[in-house]
């Protein structure tokens, strides 16, 4: 064998061995990605699902169920309300999923709130572990105000919910008046007229030279504006 004959089967000969050398390293690499991605399975939903159902579902895939935590909430007891992770995440076999259960709804005891007052019901409402819900309010002249008068649910029934809707008097309806115009009256004409409406008054006087003495010049509530019992009205008087 020649020279140049050595020499081109050595070439052939390093050629070939690169190649298979090539190909056995991508082997190996594609070798190892299956291997891995083999292993990773997509997170199923398990939101919804009895525990037992989900449990079955995750073992399909070759992960396992751990309960984090139960709650109360309107799902059936053993439903599973959350999961981490979440559907759809890629998960290695064998990692676990940990999930949250329901206990069902919460059954309460209600207690009395009728003849109480709002404020007594709230504090008798937080030592069972409840709440006040919806207030409405109703004008009752024989029952004084924020007295309860009727309560959803009753005393003694249980509940799923942990709010109480009460119905609270407002107390007797009081009286309402239109403020007159008391401006350029005299002091005692208009006090007389308040006083015969009942409605309450203070007058201050001031130095107005330019008005008559004991004339109401300004007066607030201003005229035409709603009174009721409580309203104050204030008077000015030149003095």
């Amino acid at each position: 064998m020649t020279l140049k004959e050595r020499l081109e089967w050595a070439g052939r000969m390093t050629l070939l061995v690169f190649i298979l050398a090539s190909a056995a390293f991508l082997s190996a690499i594609t070798a190892m990605r299956i291997a891995i991605h083999g292993r990773e399975v997509k997170m199923p939903n398990l939101i919804g699902d009895n525990v037992s159902q989900a449990d079955k579902s995750l073992r399909s895939k070759g992960l396992y169920l751990r309960v984090a935590d139960r709650i109360y909430s309107d799902q059936p007891i053993n439903v599973v309300i959350r999961q981490m992770p979440p559907a759809g995440m890629l998960m290695k076999e064998t990692q676990e999923a940990h999930v949250v259960l329901s206990l069902g709804q919460r059954q309460l005891q209600i207690p009395q709130l009728e003849g109480s007052s709002l404020r007594v019901a709230r504090i008798e409402l937080l030592r069972e572990g409840l709440q006040v819900g919806e207030v409405s309010e109703v004008t009752m002249p024989e029952a004084p105000a924020d007295d309860v008068l009727q309560q959803i649910p009753k005393r003694g029934k249980t509940a799923a919910t942990p709010r109480v809707d009460v119905l609270v008097s407002d107390g007797p309806e009081s009286a309402a008046y239109v403020m007159p115009r008391l401006e350029g009256m005299l002091e005692p004409d208009a006090q007389r007229r308040l006083d015969q409406a009942g409605i309450k008054h203070t007058i201050n006087y001031v130095t107005a030279p330019q008005w008559p003495h004991a004339a109401v010049i300004d007066q607030s509530p201003l005229p035409g504006k709603r009174l009721d019992a409580a309203t104050t009205v204030e008077l000015t008087v030149a003095n």
